[in-house]
């Protein structure tokens, strides 16, 4: 008998495939069915065609990789199954098993190793572009550029440079191998994952996020060898680039003997408490990621979790809160952002319609798939708009950038904070 070819490491499970009923619950809740009305744009329809492939009934065309690259990997359809199927899981296998299986054009293989192999994993690219961004803005170039309408005579170009993240100097990168005392009492040791792009274009917040939590007496180290998370790097495919970035990121945690590993980013969150999947087929780094992610918190999780300093003083905000899909849907954290939100005096809550639907950032889905997100953007501001907020609140970076471009496209200007910006705001207000 002729024995059957080996199933990729990286690729959809059977197993997890076959949880999959084919009940159709997912569809509502996945944006691209709510978008385009395509049975093969949903999670159900994604399945059916992921197990074509590995039943060898269908090969990996292009119409395939098209359906699969439109999702955003939000896993709301996750929260929606009443079957368990894990489909962040399944879509990454598919990704990737796309990634190891065809030869892209040039262009597209040059873009994803600038991007990707270089740019994320090298802090002084990084910061060149963090240069770039601000001299593009400060020469005045920028608003130039808008007032003659020039980006808009660019088309797509100029749509994604409307997107572009404004860098934040000083960056964060000075932090970076430093440890910061409580306030008062030291009752927690915990580390910071102070990300990639974080340290360029969040660098205020990583600052608040320190603030924040030396408030609440936590010592903070921001480990030196730490690296990029590798988030990025898995939801495009390229699981061995992730794999590398996750064991840079044990390695020089591991031994801290730290009470919590604390990220501010959501997106980041969500693979770094998964960072076991990646080793499911390499018994001792599967070990020691399970120790890492057994200690991984988002920072309004870990706050929620402990007895919070309440030393606030008065905020006058009308606030909105957009759930970061892979906090809530992802790492199944709803609550602990609004009980921070709540707890500020001043400060009201309107909960934001259809909350749970993505905002259309997806890492860079935003870029890739301009047109769909714009449109799921400018839905979620018609609903920021219905709660007559003056300020919208999330929990991830990703979002932030996204909500800031709907705000100025389709409604007045208005703040997005981070959940733990507007912490900040109040102790400063104390």
């Amino acid at each position: 008998m002729q024995s059957q070819p080996a199933v990729p490491v990286d690729a959809p499970h059977d197993a997890d495939l076959r949880k999959c009923v084919h009940c159709g619950l997912c569809l509502n809740a996945c944006p691209t069915y709510r978008e385009l009305g395509v049975e093969m744009d949903s999670p159900r329809g994604r399945i059916y065609q992921m197990v074509e492939v590995s039943e060898g009934r269908m090969g990996i065309s292009a119409d395939y990789i098209e359906h699969i690259e439109l999702c955003l990997a939000c896993r709301a359809c996750e929260t929606a199954c009443p079957s368990g199927v894990q489909y962040g899981r399944l879509v990454e296998g598919a990704l990737a098993q796309i990634e190891t299986s065809v030869r892209r054009p040039i262009v597209h293989r040059f873009l994803r190793w600038a991007g990707y192999s270089q740019v994320l994993r090298r802090p002084f690219l990084l910061k060149a572009a963090g240069w770039g961004l601000l001299l593009y803005r400060r020469t005045g170039l920028e608003a130039m550029m808008r007032e003659t309408g020039f980006l808009d005579a660019l088309g797509r170009v100029g749509e994604i440079a409307r997107l572009a993240p404004e860098a934040q100097a000083p960056f964060f990168f000075s932090s970076i191998g430093k440890v910061f005392p409580a306030e008062g009492e030291t009752r927690y040791r915990v580390a910071l994952m102070a990300g990639c792009m974080q340290n360029v274009f969040f660098s205020r917040l990583n600052e608040a996020t320190v603030r924040v939590l030396r408030k609440n007496g936590c010592e903070v180290t921001v480990p030196g060898d730490q690296a990029c998370c590798g988030a990025l790097h898995v939801h495009a495919g390229l699981r061995d680039l992730g794999r590398e970035q996750a064991r840079r990121n044990i390695a020089a945690l591991e031994t801290g003997g730290f009470d919590a590993i604390i990220t501010n980013t959501a997106g980041c969150g969500s693979v770094l408490k998964e960072y076991p999947d990646l080793f499911e087929h390499d018994p001792e780094w599967h070990k020691r990621a399970l120790a890492f992610a057994e200690r991984m918190r988002d920072v309004s999780e870990f706050l929620a979790s402990i007895k919070l300093n309440t030393n606030f003083g008065r905020v006058e905000r009308t606030v909105t809160y957009q759930d970061s899909c892979h906090l809530l849907h992802g790492q199944k954290v709803q609550i602990p952002p609004r009980k921070m939100i709540q707890a500020i005096p001043g400060v009201v809550l309107h909960e934001l319609p259809f909350s749970e639907i993505c905002c259309g950032s997806a890492g860079v889905y935003n870029i890739e798939h301009t047109d769909i997100s714009m449109s799921l953007l400018e839905d979620k501001m018609r609903m920021v708009e219905s709660t007559r907020a003056d300020t919208i609140v999330t929990a991830n970076p990703g979002c932030m950038l996204q909500l800031k471009a709907g705000a100025r496209r389709f409604l007045d200007p208005m703040p997005v904070l981070h959940v733990v910006e507007l912490l900040d705001e109040a102790y400063s207000a104390a």
